[in-house]
Protein backbone atom coordinates (compact mmCIF):
# COMPACT_ATOMS: atom_id res chain seq x y z
CA UNK A 1 0.00 0.00 0.00
CA UNK A 2 1.31 3.45 -0.87
CA UNK A 3 2.39 5.89 1.79
CA UNK A 4 -0.69 7.91 2.85
CA UNK A 5 1.40 11.08 2.60
CA UNK A 6 1.60 10.58 -1.17
CA UNK A 7 -2.16 11.07 -1.53
CA UNK A 8 -1.88 14.74 -0.60
CA UNK A 9 -1.31 17.22 -3.41
CA UNK A 10 0.13 19.83 -1.03
CA UNK A 11 1.75 19.68 2.38
CA UNK A 12 1.77 22.66 4.74
CA UNK A 13 4.77 22.74 7.06
CA UNK A 14 5.58 25.15 9.87
CA UNK A 15 9.33 24.62 9.65
CA UNK A 16 11.19 26.08 6.68
CA UNK A 17 14.20 28.23 5.93
CA UNK A 18 13.95 31.86 6.96
CA UNK A 19 15.32 32.85 3.54
CA UNK A 20 12.67 30.86 1.70
CA UNK A 21 10.52 32.93 -0.64
CA UNK A 22 8.47 30.00 -1.93
CA UNK A 23 7.79 31.77 -5.22
CA UNK A 24 6.58 28.54 -6.86
CA UNK A 25 3.72 28.36 -4.39
CA UNK A 26 3.00 32.06 -4.87
CA UNK A 27 2.73 31.41 -8.63
CA UNK A 28 0.18 28.67 -7.93
CA UNK A 29 -1.87 31.30 -6.11
CA UNK A 30 -1.56 33.89 -8.89
CA UNK A 31 -5.35 34.10 -9.21
CA UNK A 32 -5.49 35.13 -5.56
CA UNK A 33 -2.83 37.79 -6.23
CA UNK A 34 -4.96 39.24 -9.03
CA UNK A 35 -8.02 39.16 -6.78
CA UNK A 36 -6.17 41.13 -4.09
CA UNK A 37 -4.96 43.61 -6.70
CA UNK A 38 -8.54 44.13 -7.86
CA UNK A 39 -9.69 44.48 -4.25
CA UNK A 40 -7.07 47.13 -3.52
CA UNK A 41 -7.94 49.06 -6.68
CA UNK A 42 -11.70 48.99 -6.11
CA UNK A 43 -11.54 49.74 -2.38
CA UNK A 44 -9.30 52.77 -2.98
CA UNK A 45 -12.02 54.60 -4.92
CA UNK A 46 -15.21 52.98 -3.68
CA UNK A 47 -18.00 55.56 -3.28
CA UNK A 48 -15.90 58.33 -4.85
CA UNK A 49 -17.18 60.59 -7.60
CA UNK A 50 -13.97 60.98 -9.62
CA UNK A 51 -12.66 57.44 -9.08
CA UNK A 52 -9.27 56.70 -10.73
CA UNK A 53 -8.94 60.37 -11.74
CA UNK A 54 -7.54 60.86 -8.25
CA UNK A 55 -4.39 59.18 -9.57
CA UNK A 56 -3.86 62.37 -11.57
CA UNK A 57 -5.43 64.87 -9.18
CA UNK A 58 -3.31 64.00 -6.13
CA UNK A 59 0.13 64.57 -7.74
CA UNK A 60 -1.15 67.64 -9.61
CA UNK A 61 -2.45 69.31 -6.44
CA UNK A 62 0.66 68.37 -4.45
CA UNK A 63 2.95 69.69 -7.19
CA UNK A 64 1.02 72.97 -7.42
CA UNK A 65 1.21 73.47 -3.64
CA UNK A 66 4.94 72.68 -3.56
CA UNK A 67 5.58 75.01 -6.50
CA UNK A 68 3.69 77.90 -4.89
CA UNK A 69 5.02 77.44 -1.35
CA UNK A 70 8.58 76.20 -1.80
CA UNK A 71 9.31 77.54 -5.27
CA UNK A 72 7.36 80.80 -5.02
CA UNK A 73 7.17 81.92 -1.39
CA UNK A 74 10.29 80.23 0.01
CA UNK A 75 12.13 80.66 -3.31
CA UNK A 76 14.06 77.41 -2.89
CA UNK A 77 16.34 76.46 -5.80
CA UNK A 78 15.62 73.40 -7.94
CA UNK A 79 19.03 72.80 -9.58
CA UNK A 80 17.99 74.72 -12.69
CA UNK A 81 15.03 72.40 -13.28
CA UNK A 82 11.62 74.01 -13.92
CA UNK A 83 9.93 73.89 -10.48
CA UNK A 84 6.79 72.12 -11.68
CA UNK A 85 8.86 69.37 -13.32
CA UNK A 86 11.19 69.09 -10.31
CA UNK A 87 8.38 68.65 -7.78
CA UNK A 88 6.32 66.41 -10.07
CA UNK A 89 9.26 64.03 -10.57
CA UNK A 90 9.88 63.86 -6.82
CA UNK A 91 6.21 63.42 -5.95
CA UNK A 92 5.75 60.66 -8.52
CA UNK A 93 8.54 58.51 -7.06
CA UNK A 94 7.87 59.43 -3.45
CA UNK A 95 4.15 58.73 -3.78
CA UNK A 96 4.91 55.23 -5.01
CA UNK A 97 7.48 54.50 -2.28
CA UNK A 98 5.49 55.87 0.66
CA UNK A 99 2.14 54.38 -0.39
CA UNK A 100 3.63 50.95 -1.08
CA UNK A 101 5.73 50.83 2.06
CA UNK A 102 2.86 51.87 4.33
CA UNK A 103 0.50 49.39 2.65
CA UNK A 104 2.95 46.50 3.01
CA UNK A 105 3.61 47.46 6.63
CA UNK A 106 -0.09 46.85 7.32
CA UNK A 107 -0.16 43.36 5.80
CA UNK A 108 -0.39 41.38 9.04
CA UNK A 109 -2.71 43.73 10.94
CA UNK A 110 -4.95 44.43 7.95
CA UNK A 111 -5.37 40.80 6.92
CA UNK A 112 -5.41 39.08 10.30
CA UNK A 113 -9.00 37.97 9.83
CA UNK A 114 -8.19 36.26 6.53
CA UNK A 115 -4.89 34.78 7.71
CA UNK A 116 -6.58 33.19 10.71
CA UNK A 117 -9.18 31.35 8.62
CA UNK A 118 -7.48 30.02 5.51
CA UNK A 119 -4.00 29.10 4.38
CA UNK A 120 -2.23 30.69 1.44
CA UNK A 121 1.35 31.95 1.02
CA UNK A 122 1.53 35.08 3.14
CA UNK A 123 3.85 36.65 0.58
CA UNK A 124 0.83 36.92 -1.73
CA UNK A 125 -0.45 40.00 0.12
CA UNK A 126 2.68 42.22 -0.09
CA UNK A 127 3.23 41.16 -3.72
CA UNK A 128 -0.33 42.13 -4.61
CA UNK A 129 0.28 45.50 -2.94
CA UNK A 130 3.40 46.04 -5.03
CA UNK A 131 1.49 45.24 -8.23
CA UNK A 132 -1.48 47.48 -7.44
CA UNK A 133 0.92 50.32 -6.65
CA UNK A 134 2.63 49.75 -10.01
CA UNK A 135 -0.70 50.51 -11.69
CA UNK A 136 -0.96 53.84 -9.91
CA UNK A 137 2.66 54.66 -10.67
CA UNK A 138 2.14 53.92 -14.37
CA UNK A 139 -0.73 56.41 -14.58
CA UNK A 140 1.25 59.09 -12.77
CA UNK A 141 4.30 58.51 -14.98
CA UNK A 142 2.10 59.28 -18.00
CA UNK A 143 1.29 62.64 -16.40
CA UNK A 144 4.99 63.27 -15.73
CA UNK A 145 5.92 62.42 -19.33
CA UNK A 146 3.24 64.78 -20.69
CA UNK A 147 4.70 67.66 -18.68
CA UNK A 148 8.22 66.56 -19.63
CA UNK A 149 7.42 66.62 -23.36
CA UNK A 150 6.09 70.16 -22.96
CA UNK A 151 9.37 71.38 -21.47
CA UNK A 152 11.40 69.43 -24.03
CA UNK A 153 9.48 71.23 -26.79
CA UNK A 154 10.52 74.52 -25.14
CA UNK A 155 14.15 73.30 -25.07
CA UNK A 156 14.33 73.80 -21.27
CA UNK A 157 15.29 70.22 -20.38
CA UNK A 158 17.55 67.74 -22.12
CA UNK A 159 17.00 64.02 -21.37
CA UNK A 160 19.81 61.54 -21.92
CA UNK A 161 20.34 57.80 -22.25
CA UNK A 162 20.05 57.27 -18.47
CA UNK A 163 16.30 57.72 -18.91
CA UNK A 164 16.17 54.14 -20.26
CA UNK A 165 17.49 52.97 -16.88
CA UNK A 166 14.31 54.03 -15.10
CA UNK A 167 12.69 50.51 -15.05
CA UNK A 168 15.62 49.32 -12.93
CA UNK A 169 15.17 52.31 -10.62
CA UNK A 170 11.48 51.51 -10.19
CA UNK A 171 12.21 47.85 -9.47
CA UNK A 172 14.70 48.72 -6.71
CA UNK A 173 12.30 51.32 -5.36
CA UNK A 174 9.69 48.56 -5.16
CA UNK A 175 12.14 46.16 -3.50
CA UNK A 176 13.06 48.78 -0.92
CA UNK A 177 9.38 49.41 -0.20
CA UNK A 178 8.79 45.67 0.08
CA UNK A 179 11.76 45.08 2.38
CA UNK A 180 11.00 47.96 4.74
CA UNK A 181 7.29 47.18 4.66
CA UNK A 182 7.83 43.55 5.66
CA UNK A 183 10.13 44.59 8.50
CA UNK A 184 7.64 47.08 9.93
CA UNK A 185 4.71 44.73 9.31
CA UNK A 186 6.42 42.11 11.44
CA UNK A 187 7.36 44.57 14.19
CA UNK A 188 3.93 46.19 14.46
CA UNK A 189 2.32 42.85 15.30
CA UNK A 190 4.02 43.07 18.71
CA UNK A 191 4.59 46.79 19.07
CA UNK A 192 1.42 48.63 18.08
CA UNK A 193 2.94 52.01 19.01
CA UNK A 194 5.25 51.65 16.03
CA UNK A 195 2.34 51.73 13.59
CA UNK A 196 1.26 55.08 15.03
CA UNK A 197 4.74 56.53 14.57
CA UNK A 198 5.35 55.06 11.13
CA UNK A 199 3.20 57.55 9.22
CA UNK A 200 4.94 60.46 10.91
CA UNK A 201 8.34 58.88 10.30
CA UNK A 202 7.65 58.48 6.58
CA UNK A 203 6.56 62.13 6.32
CA UNK A 204 9.76 63.19 8.09
CA UNK A 205 11.87 60.94 5.85
CA UNK A 206 10.61 62.87 2.82
CA UNK A 207 12.61 65.91 3.95
CA UNK A 208 15.80 63.85 3.73
CA UNK A 209 14.93 62.75 0.18
CA UNK A 210 15.23 65.08 -2.85
CA UNK A 211 11.48 65.62 -3.19
CA UNK A 212 11.27 69.20 -1.92
CA UNK A 213 14.91 70.12 -1.39
CA UNK A 214 17.55 69.34 -4.05
CA UNK A 215 20.53 67.33 -2.82
CA UNK A 216 22.91 70.15 -3.70
CA UNK A 217 21.07 72.51 -1.31
CA UNK A 218 21.05 69.94 1.49
CA UNK A 219 24.81 69.42 1.12
CA UNK A 220 25.36 73.17 1.09
CA UNK A 221 23.41 73.62 4.33
CA UNK A 222 25.16 70.70 6.01
CA UNK A 223 28.59 72.02 5.09
CA UNK A 224 31.32 69.56 6.07
CA UNK A 225 28.59 67.05 6.95
CA UNK A 226 27.20 67.12 3.42
CA UNK A 227 28.11 63.48 2.91
CA UNK A 228 25.23 62.58 5.23
CA UNK A 229 22.83 63.46 2.40
CA UNK A 230 24.18 60.51 0.42
CA UNK A 231 23.40 58.02 3.21
CA UNK A 232 19.75 58.03 2.19
CA UNK A 233 19.44 55.06 -0.23
CA UNK A 234 16.58 56.82 -2.03
CA UNK A 235 18.69 59.86 -2.94
CA UNK A 236 20.74 58.23 -5.74
CA UNK A 237 17.57 56.70 -7.22
CA UNK A 238 15.73 60.02 -7.29
CA UNK A 239 18.76 61.86 -8.66
CA UNK A 240 19.33 59.27 -11.40
CA UNK A 241 15.69 59.53 -12.42
CA UNK A 242 15.89 63.31 -12.65
CA UNK A 243 19.25 63.24 -14.38
CA UNK A 244 18.03 60.77 -17.01
CA UNK A 245 14.72 62.46 -17.86
CA UNK A 246 15.54 66.09 -17.14
CA UNK A 247 19.30 66.19 -17.65
CA UNK A 248 20.07 67.77 -14.27
CA UNK A 249 20.76 66.49 -10.80
CA UNK A 250 23.43 65.33 -8.37
CA UNK A 251 23.86 61.92 -10.00
CA UNK A 252 26.73 59.57 -9.12
CA UNK A 253 26.88 55.99 -10.42
CA UNK A 254 28.97 54.66 -7.51
CA UNK A 255 26.48 55.97 -4.94
CA UNK A 256 23.69 54.37 -6.97
CA UNK A 257 25.40 50.97 -6.78
CA UNK A 258 25.84 51.35 -3.01
CA UNK A 259 22.15 52.19 -2.79
CA UNK A 260 21.23 49.03 -4.71
CA UNK A 261 23.46 46.93 -2.43
CA UNK A 262 21.86 48.42 0.69
CA UNK A 263 18.36 47.76 -0.69
CA UNK A 264 19.23 44.10 -1.27
CA UNK A 265 20.38 43.84 2.36
CA UNK A 266 17.12 45.44 3.56
CA UNK A 267 15.08 43.09 1.36
CA UNK A 268 16.86 39.98 2.67
CA UNK A 269 16.40 41.23 6.24
CA UNK A 270 12.72 41.82 5.54
CA UNK A 271 12.31 38.29 4.17
CA UNK A 272 13.94 36.74 7.24
CA UNK A 273 11.89 38.80 9.71
CA UNK A 274 8.68 38.27 7.73
CA UNK A 275 9.15 34.49 7.54
CA UNK A 276 9.92 34.35 11.25
CA UNK A 277 6.91 36.44 12.23
CA UNK A 278 4.34 34.70 10.04
CA UNK A 279 4.64 31.53 12.13
CA UNK A 280 3.30 33.16 15.27
CA UNK A 281 1.86 36.56 14.36
CA UNK A 282 -1.75 35.31 14.60
CA UNK A 283 -1.20 34.82 18.34
CA UNK A 284 -0.04 38.38 18.93
CA UNK A 285 -1.85 40.53 16.35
Amino acid sequence: MNDPQQRWTETIESHHSLFRLNLNEVWQYRDLVLMFVKRDFVSSFKQTVLGPLWFFINPILTTIVFTLVFGGIANLPTDGIPPILFYLAGNTLWGYFSTTMLSVSNVFAGNAGVFGKVYFPRLVTPISTIISSFMRLGIQLVLFWIVLIYYISKDEVHPNSWAFFFPVLIIFLALFSLGLGMIFSSLTTKYRDLSLLLGFGVSLFMWFTPVILPTSLVKQKLGSYGFLADLNPLTPIFECFKYGFIGSGDFNFVRLMFSFAFIIVVLLSGIVIFNKSEKSFIDTV
